[in-house]
């Protein structure tokens, strides 16, 4: 059997690092772990090939050769695997999908019809039974199963199919599954709320796959919430990787999402600095106590959150922020308040998105009783659209969105947040960025791009030298920071204006 598995192209988002990349010649910020993962679970005598559609083309010859197609996606690269799977069609090749954008909710995209075979849930329970029908021949259109499987069962990602040159970063999955019910997230729907995790064993093994294939740089945890099982995390998981790390040298730095209340357990700080996490995703969403209570964003709720993130810097981390706009309890002012946190928190990458209601969360069912539910939805959610009538009108939302974005990426608001940061960031002494070829590269390549070509150069120039006379140390993460601004300029910049009559009529019930 010959398995082709390919990940369709990401659109050009926040997330995407799309124009950051290119200053240090990578493709991608990260490998479809998913699929590497789908790969280690296939039969050893199968010959396997991955095509990541972000950091190479998909070929027809690529398409002939194979005998089995293997897609994963999430919603917001169904475009592009819309596109594959009508390739395959045109070729007469079968197809096997799964990921979020094929799964239940999903249904008005039309993937289930077109798609010869659909794992409708996680592989570790499924896969097996699939693999088993297609050997007998009679595998199913559909297998789904509403148990969540024992990821102590997961292998180890088949590494050996990427090119780790084109990606700036690499990944690791410990958990999955967040023990918070915030009503816009699917994770608890796809993933349950009890954290299921990895034993020491399966992440050391992990770690030794990335280190003998003479990865050095940076590793991902991808969990929905790092944190969501602390108990075993300190006992057990962090002071493992604590071990093998120091055997090793210290060879890579991590970064993960947590919930806010990292912050109110130093020691998990200190042991996760330790290690070598440096950075972290927190979903902030709003400093409005009215959305949080809204949301149930259970963490946050009668917290001092702009105290929280700087404590968080404080101990070593980059706080990397997600913030969401368009709560029923947001006020005209929500934009303005979201602009002052922003800065004021020194959170240099700052992912400022629309509220989305995601299929099957709790957010969906109460707009679908209100019948504020619209057709579509693209998954980007910073790309100014939405699924639902907004409260503050979409227009005003819209508009408030493209507010904030042109307030915290502008050039002199987003380098005196990299100062702001920088005052509060206090890593291990010992712990120094080294000069390397790439970081040489993305250095004159910055001074080029965004301090000559680019408007607002003026303000790089003064972080240059601000950084060198005042956190020398930090100059390489300072230009590192001024390198991601001007892809978050980019792609603010294509955010096309709010098309209004390209909203259709509210969803009906049960549509």
């Amino acid at each position: 059997m010959r398995v082709l598995l390919v990940y369709p192209q990401n659109p050009d988002t926040f997330w995407s690092y799309k124009h950051a990349l290119k200053f240090i010649s990578r493709k991608a910020a990260f490998p479809p772990l998913g699929l590497l993962t789908v790969a280690a679970m296939l039969p050893d005598e199968w010959e396997k090939k991955l095509v990541d559609m972000n950091v190479t083309a998909l070929t027809d010859r690529d398409l002939h050769w194979a005998d089995y197609v293997f897609i994963s996606a999430m919603v917001v690269q169904q475009d592009s695997a819309r596109e594959v799977i009508n390739r395959c069609k045109k070729l007469g090749k079968t197809t096997v999908a799964g990921g979020p954008v094929f799964t239940p909710g999903y249904e008005e995209l039309g993937f289930v019809d077109d798609v010869d075979h659909i794992i409708f849930a996680e592989a570790e329970n499924i896969l097996p039974l699939f693999l088993e029908d297609l050997q007998k021949g009679c595998a199913k259109h559909i297998y789904t199963s509403q148990e969540r499987p024992d990821i102590r069962t997961s292998p180890v990602p088949l590494w050996s199919l990427v090119d780790k040159k084109k990606y700036e970063s690499l990944s690791i999955q410990y958990s999955r599954g967040c023990p918070f019910n915030c009503e816009f997230c699917d994770i608890v729907v796809m993933n349950g709320h009890i954290p299921r995790t990895k034993d020491e064993s399966q992440i050391l093994a992990e770690l030794d796959t990335l280190y003998d294939q003479g990865w050095r740089g940076t590793v991902f945890f991808v969990d929905d919430n790092f944190i969501g099982n602390k108990r075993k995390l300190k006992a057990e998981i962090l002071p493992a990787i604590t071990r093998w790390t120091e055997e090793k040298k210290h060879p890579f730095s991590f970064l993960t999402e947590a919930s806010i209340n990292l912050a109110d357990d130093e020691e998990l700080m200190r042991s996760m600095v330790a290690v070598g996490f440096d950075a972290v995703f927190v979903g902030i969403e709003s400093p409005n106590e009215a959305s949080l209570v809204e949301c149930n964003k259970l963490p946050n709720k009668e917290r001092d959150l702009l105290a929280s993130v700087k404590k968080i810097q404080n101990h070593g981390f980059q706080v990397y922020g997600g913030f969401i706009v368009g709560f029923d309890s947001d006020p005209p002012s929500i934009f303005d308040s979201q602009i002052r946190f922003i800065q004021k928190s020194g959170i240099v990458t700052a992912m400022v998105g629309v509220l989305m209601a995601p299929p099957g969360t709790g957010l969906y069912k109460r707009l679908k009783k209100e019948n504020r539910l619209l057709r579509g939805g693209t998954g980007d959610n910073t790309d100014g659209s939405t699924n639902f009538i907004p409260k503050l009108g979409r227009e005003r939302l819209a508009s408030g969105y493209r507010q904030i974005l042109n307030a915290i990426y502008a050039p002199k608001p987003y380098y005196e947040r990299i100062k702001t940061f920088l005052r509060e960031y206090r890593p291990e002494s010992r712990r120094r960025g080294h000069t390397s070829p790439r970081r040489i590269q993305a250095l004159v390549k910055s001074m080029w791009v965004v301090g000559i070509r680019e408007k607002g150069r003026i303000h790089y120039w003064r972080l240059f030298l601000w950084t060198l006379l005042r956190k020398p140390r930090h100059f390489p993460l300072s230009i590192a920071f001024a390198i991601q601004g001007f892809h978050f300029r980019k792609v603010a910049e294509k955010i096309p204006a709010p098309q209004i009559e390209d909203f259709d009529a509210p969803k009906q019930a049960g549509t």
